[in-house]
């Protein structure tokens, strides 16, 4: 029973002393806002700190920034030890402020940190945390592991300490670093880490690490613990394994990549309800210019290219004035020669300015880019650097004033792989700099996520401002590093960029210690349709028209250049005609398509004559012959036979309603008729189920007569149009022969279909 009193008296002991602890914090005054004070370093205005500016901006943090304009001396601290000179500085500044008790200074960096939350916030955590001053923790110790042993354990957190973040009153901020006594170049958070060691010092001056992330999240060694937590105001960082949200995000070590992915969504760049946050800031408005930017075009034809004369044409259809275009093309192939000589001399006097390098110079692609990139960064009137590869097919001709009004240092188009997630760019990259796909990569590819995007990687096309060029990626061989493609040595030249003191310092000693990190940010939109990226994978140059042979890799570019501009009308507006009964004339090929088939077969030139005894068919034996060259025989009838599943096959099931056909045939030609060897043919049922007859010149232009007269119904066609087709049943109601071409030759399409 004794026991049970004495058990009893504990427990109210217990209750008294937690009621009244609980009493003291709700007694306590929350700080307000305006005593909380941002000191950060940062010596020039990277991308990194107007991003941290913005995330600041956007919470109404009160900012100090020190070093502004100040050389860098502390060291490369993304890749060796250093940040000396961070504490220096802060060092001078808490002088002045070291006698206001109630002022809570909040030191963070700067290029590679974002604010998640505002000052409220901080400071009611600082609050909670009953502490004078709060260092940011994490699971990774640096720079000596040998001081392990040394921290002080903890049950549950992170345990060792991160200089990128501290807050604290400003009277025991200032006991600390006036401790400093030590060199710019020395590092910063050995310093932070042996006074927090200290027993004495960590109880006097009631110093903690930030376990838990309640305030500070660091990033290196941590990527697996946080995700994204959205919201309808604004997106939050969770740390999954304390379910806390930090305020502070900081993107230490090899972790600036994951905190650019991490920005493109904190506090308020992007989210489900809002879209996106920050797309319309600091835009250029070009109708209020008095006169547009200068751009210099840098094309490359880098491999065999199929449909480069569209792409031409795209790029001299763009909306932009051609005098402020510039034009530089690097063509790698000497099969593309004849396609860059007629673009010359169509567009050479077009643009103000036309430089061709062709495959004589025996360039590298690098070499190559690295020219283009030069000729417009030694041009003071070069505002901007336009780069794009033969394989980008832009269908939006305000491509290039959409990316100089977004204004960023460097912008690319989205462009993608018809149906496909293959595209120009990279959401996150592997421990080996590679492809990795980031969460967000297929949202963004397929315009489920729409917004202005920093990404790690970029290729194909994209935008570079001039004053970028000549003031920061200053170097000439931007496009050669190691083994890499240009296109991740750029990119990888602009995400790690530093800036340093050339090898001829007057003070070479300290050559190593001014590296300062200065990445430039690299950015992608899909706020609106570009176009897309073609396939050169599998294209066969052997052929006189190759293009012909891409309706498989690329069968959107094979339909606009190749299928008749009016073709989809036939099922929209019934866009045909019945010039007989059961006989169906309808727009199928465009020009080009009849143009390139017929110079395929010319080119090929082994035309049959006409004569009954065919080796090509079964049998060998043509009762009806014509003087033709069977697809078969270019290698071509793959291609044919699925042009009529995808392109007839429709309009037969429109016309014959009810029947599905298999878009199968043995027999597929080009016929050539010609007074001189044959003109016409007599009259005769097809072997098919229905026949396609496409015309493939013009009369009147290029022949005169011909046609077709179908005997049971006396009715005869005799003015066919270049590129439309006849559609008719082939066995036994349309007997029907082909009328005397009397003049010049007539080139027609023919498939015995469903045989």
């Amino acid at each position: 029973m004794e026991y049970l009193k004495l058990f009893f008296l504990i427990c109210l002991s217990w209750a008294q002393i937690i009621s009244n602890v609980q009493s003291s914090d709700s007694n306590q005054q929350p700080i307000p806002a305006e005593k909380l004070l941002v000191l950060t370093v940062a010596t020039q205005e990277t991308d990194g700190f107007l991003r941290f500016m913005q995330s600041a901006n956007y919470f109404n943090y009160t900012i100090k920034v020190l070093g502004m304009g100040e050389e860098w001396r502390g060291g490369d601290v993304g890749r060796s030890i250093g940040g000396g000179q961070k504490v220096r500085l802060l060092k001078q500044a808490m002088e002045g402020l070291a006698d206001q008790e109630d002022l809570v200074v909040l030191s963070v960096d700067s290029y590679d940190l974002i604010f998640a939350g505002g000052p409220d916030e901080i400071l009611r955590k600082f609050q909670e945390a009953n502490h004078k001053v709060l260092f940011s923790a994490e699971g990774l110790i640096w720079p000596d592991k040998r001081l392990q042993d040394k921290y002080p354990a903890v049950r549950s957190g992170k345990r060792f300490l991160n200089s990128g973040g501290v807050i604290g009153y400003a009277p025991f901020v200032n006991q600390i670093v006036e401790q400093w006594n030590l060199h710019d170049n020395d590092d910063d958070q050995l310093f932070y880490t042996k006074i927090y060691l200290d027993p004495q010092q960590r109880e006097s001056l009631n110093m903690s690490l930030d376990h838990k992330c309640h305030i500070f999240q660091n990033l290196n060694g941590a990527i697996d613990e946080v995700l994204l937590k959205f919201g309808t105001e604004r997106v939050r960082v969770r740390n999954t394994v304390f379910d806390t949200l930090p305020v502070v995000i900081h993107g230490n070590a090899n972790t600036k990549i994951y905190l650019n992915y991490l920005g493109n969504y904190i506090p308020n760049a992007w989210n489900y309800e809002r879209g996106c946050g920050v797309c319309n800031h600091n835009m250029v408005d070009l109708s209020q210019l008095k006169e547009y930017p200068t751009v210099l075009v840098g094309v490359f034809i880098q491999q065999p290219t199929p449909f480069l004369s569209e792409f031409f044409h795209r790029l001299v259809t763009l909306d932009y004035p051609k005098d402020k275009l510039k034009i530089f093309v690097h063509n790698n192939e000497v099969y593309h020669e004849r396609h860059m000589q007629r673009f010359w001399e169509e567009s050479k006097d077009i643009f103000n300015s036309f430089k061709v390098v062709g495959p004589e110079e025996n360039l590298s692609q690098g070499e190559a880019r690295n020219m283009g990139m030069e000729l417009c960064r030694q041009d003071p009137g070069c505002d901007h650097y336009f780069s794009i590869d033969a394989d980008v097919m832009l269908t939006n001709k305000q491509t290039l004033k959409i990316l100089i009004e977004q204004n960023r240092k460097i912008i690319a188009p989205l462009v993608s792989r018809h149906g496909k997630l293959w595209s120009n760019f990279w959401g996150a990259l592997s421990l080996d700099g590679y492809y990795a796909r980031s969460e967000d990569y297929i949202d963004i590819v397929q315009s489920k996520r729409v917004g202005v995007w920093n990404i790690p990687y970029m290729a194909h096309v994209y935008l570079i401002k001039g004053e970028v060029l000549r003031n920061e990626l200053t170097e000439r061989n931007h496009f050669v590093l190691e083994k890499l493609d240009p296109d991740m040595a750029l990119s990888r030249h602009a995400r790690e960029l530093t800036n340093h003191r050339e090898k001829d310092s007057p003070n070479p000693e300290t050559f190593h210690m001014l590296r300062v990190p200065k990445g430039i940010f690299m950015y992608i939109t899909n706020r609106h349709e570009f176009g897309r990226l073609i396939s050169t994978a599998n294209f066969n140059t052997s052929h006189y028209n190759s293009d012909l042979w891409q309706i498989f890799e690329n069968p959107v570019d094979w339909k606009e250049k190749y299928i008749h501009p009016n073709y989809t009308q036939i099922f929209t507006e019934n866009y045909l005609e019945q010039p007989c009964p059961d006989v169906f004339w309808f727009p199928v090929f465009s020009e080009r398509a009849c143009d390139e088939l017929v110079e395929e077969m010319e080119h090929f030139g082994s035309w049959s004559g006409g004569q009954h005894e065919d080796k090509r068919i079964a049998g060998g034996y043509e009762t009806v012959p014509t003087d033709d060259i069977h697809m078969k025989q270019i290698g071509y009838e793959k291609e044919w036979l699925h042009f009529i599943r995808e392109f007839i096959s429709p309009v037969t099931l429109k016309v014959f309603s009810g029947y599905y056909t298999k878009g199968y045939a043995v027999m597929n030609f080009v016929v050539k008729y010609t007074p001189g060897r044959q003109s016409y043919l007599r009259p005769h049922h097809d072997s098919s189920t229905f026949t396609i007859n496409v015309a493939l010149n013009s009369k009147g232009i290029d022949f005169q007569g011909g046609g077709c007269r179908f005997h049971r119904y006396n009715c005869s066609i005799e003015s066919p149009r270049k590129g439309w087709s006849f559609m008719h049943p082939g066995r036994l109601t349309h007997l029907h022969e082909g009328l005397p071409t009397t003049n010049g030759t007539r080139y027609i399409a023919v498939s015995f279909i469903d045989p």
